[in-house]
C-alpha cells in the first residue's frame, strides 16, 4: 500500500474516522468532568548532609555518598513511617475507615497495614538532581487531609531518621558497658598478680637492681682478673723462692742484704784471724762462733723470705677462689633477677595490655553514649505543605487533547480494519494490481468537472467495483 492509497482509504472512511474521534473526545471530556476532583499537597525536606558525623567527627567514604539521597527516599517510601503516619493521625481509630477496610478486605489483615498500603500507592518522592532537597507529595480528594498526610510523612521521616541513628548506638553503648566491667575485672585482677609477685620476690624497682648488680658483677670479674694476675705472679716468685736463695724477693731482702754484709765481714775477720792465730785461739773461736751465728741467721732469713712469698702467694690463691666463688654467686643472682624480670615483664605488660584495652573501650564507650544521647536530626522541613486551593486533577484541557490524539490513532484504525473486512476498488491501480490487467481509461463521474469523450473500455467501467 503506497501513500496515494493510503489518502484514498481515509477519505472514503472519514465519516468513521469523525465519528470514532468525536466519541473519544465526548468520553473522555465526560469522564474528566464525572471523575472527583484530586489535589496534592507537597512538604519538601532539606537533607543537611555533609558526610561527616558531628559527635564524632568521622567522615562517610565518599563512594558510600552517591547512595545516600537513594536511602532516604526509601527511609522516607517505607511501611515503617507509613504505619507511623496511621498512628500519628489516629487513621485506624476512626470508624467510617474501619468500615470501609471491613467492606473491601472482609477483616484480614490489620487496618493499619491497609491503611499504611493506600497511603504508599499516593504517596510520591521527588529528590532533587541538584541539591538535598526531597518532596514529599501526596495526592487525594481532600485539600485538608492530603496537606496533614504530606506534613506527617515529613515529621515521621525526621523522627524515624533519628531513631535509626540512635537506636544502634544505645544498643552499641550497653554492649560497651558489658564489657567495661569484664575489662576492669582483668585489670584488677593482673594487677593483683603483679602486686603479689612484687611482695614475694621483695621487688621494688628491679631496673634499678639490676643495674647495681650488675656493676657488682662487672666489679667481681675485675677483681678476679686482678687476682689472678697476681696469683700468677706470686706463683712464680713462690717456685722461684722455693729453695733458691738467688730469688728476687730473697736478694732484694734488706736483713738478708744486712746478715749477708755481716757475714761477709765476719768471714773476712775469721779469715785474718786464723793466718795469724791458731784455731784454738779464743779470738778465733770468738770470729767462728760469729760467723756461724751470722749464717744460721741468714739462712733463717732466706727461709722466712721464701716462707712470706709462699704465704703471699697462698694468700692470693685464696682471694682468687673467694673472688672466683663470689663471681659465680653474683652471676647467678644477676640471672635470677634477669628470670624475675622477664616474669616481671610479663606480668606489667599483661597489665599494661588489659588497661589498654579498658581505656580503648571507655572511650569507645562514652562515644557511643554520646552518639545515643544525641538525639539531633540532620532533616530540615524546608517547606511545610499548606492545603492546595485548586484541584491537580483531572485535567479536563489537557484529557481532551490527549483524546485527539488518540481518538485520531483509534479512527484510523477502526477506517483501515473496515477496509480490510470490505475491500473496495478506490483507483485505477487498485484495478490494475488486482485483476494483474492494464486500465485504458477512467470514467468521471464527478458532474463538477468538464466531460471528456471516452472510448472503448472506458464506458464499460463503473466508478466501484465489489472485489470478492
Amino acid at each position: 500500500m503506497n501513500l496515494s492509497q493510503f489518502l484514498l482509504i481515509l477519505r472514503a472512511r472519514k465519516w468513521v474516522v469523525l465519528a470514532v474521534l468525536l466519541t473519544t473526545v465526548l468520553v473522555t471530556v465526560a469522564v474528566s468532568l464525572l471523575l472527583p476532583k484530586t489535589y496534592k499537597a507537597t512538604a519538601s525536606v532539606l537533607l543537611n548532609y555533609k558526610g561527616m558525623d558531628p559527635v564524632t567527627g568521622m567522615t562517610m567514604p565518599s563512594q558510600l555518598l552517591p547512595g545516600y539521597m537513594a536511602t532516604q527516599v526509601d527511609i522516607i517510601s517505607s511501611k515503617n513511617v507509613a504505619l507511623r503516619v496511621v498512628d500519628a493521625l489516629g487513621l485506624a481509630n476512626n470508624p467510617a475507615v474501619v468500615a470501609q477496610f471491613q467492606e473491601s478486605t472482609g477483616g484480614k489483615g490489620t487496618a493499619r497495614d491497609w491503611l499504611a498500603d493506600l497511603l504508599l500507592k499516593k504517596l510520591d518522592i521527588v529528590p532533587s538532581r541538584e541539591s538535598s532537597v526531597v518532596e514529599i507529595t501526596f495526592k487525594g480528594t481532600d485539600p485538608a487531609f492530603v496537606a496533614a498526610v504530606a506534613n506527617a510523612f515529613a515529621d515521621e521521616y525526621q523522627k524515624i531518621s533519628v531513631q535509626l541513628k540512635v537506636e544502634p548506638m544505645k544498643r552499641a553503648a550497653a554492649y560497651f558497658n558489658d564489657q567495661l566491667k569484664l575489662l576492669r575485672d582483668n585489670v584488677e585482677a593482673t594487677q593483683a598478680r603483679l602486686s603479689k609477685y612484687q611482695q614475694e620476690n621483695g621487688i621494688v624497682s628491679v631496673d634499678n637492681r639490676l643495674d647495681v648488680e650488675n656493676n657488682r658483677l662487672n666489679d667481681l670479674s675485675a677483681q678476679l682478673v686482678a687476682a689472678q694476675g697476681q696469683l700468677m705472679e706470686a706463683s712464680s716468685r713462690a717456685g722461684m723462692a722455693n729453695g733458691s736463695a738467688e730469688s728476687p724477693d730473697v736478694a732484694g731482702n734488706p736483713l738478708v742484704q744486712n746478715l749477708r754484709i755481716g757475714l761477709g765481714v765476719a768471714e773476712g775477720k775469721l779469715a785474718e784471724l786464723s793466718q795469724r792465730l791458731d784455731r784454738n785461739h779464743p779470738q778465733y773461736q770468738s770470729a767462728k762462733a760469729e760467723v756461724e751465728k751470722l749464717r744460721a741467721d741468714l739462712n733463717a732469713a732466706i727461709k722466712s723470705t721464701t716462707n712470706s712469698v709462699g704465704n703471699n702467694a697462698a694468700i692470693l690463691r685464696r682471694r682468687e677462689a673467694d673472688v672466683r666463688a663470689a663471681l659465680a654467686e653474683q652471676k647467678k643472682k644477676v640471672l635470677e633477677l634477669n628470670r624475675t624480670r622477664d616474669e616481671l615483664n610479663v606480668l606489667v605488660k599483661d597489665v599494661e595490655g588489659a588497661q589498654r584495652a579498658f581505656d580503648t573501650t571507655s572511650q569507645r564507650f562514652s562515644q557511643t553514649r554520646l552518639e545515643g544521647q544525641a538525639e539531633q536530626s540532620e532533616i530540615a522541613l524546608l517547606n511545610p505543605a499548606t492545603a492546595p486551593i485548586a484541584p491537580a486533577g483531572p485535567k479536563v484541557v489537557l484529557n481532551a487533547s490527549l483524546s485527539l490524539l488518540l481518538g485520531t490513532m483509534l479512527g484510523v484504525a477502526m477506517a483501515f480494519v473496515l477496509e480490510m473486512l470490505d475491500r473496495r476498488v478506490r483507483s485505477a491501480a487498485d484495478l490494475a494490481e488486482t485483476l494483474e490487467i492494464p486500465v485504458f481509461g477512467v470514467i468521471d463521474w464527478n458532474k463538477t468537472k468538464h466531460a471528456h469523450k471516452r472510448t472503448g473500455l472506458n464506458a464499460l467501467i463503473p466508478r466501484r467495483l465489489r472485489l470478492n
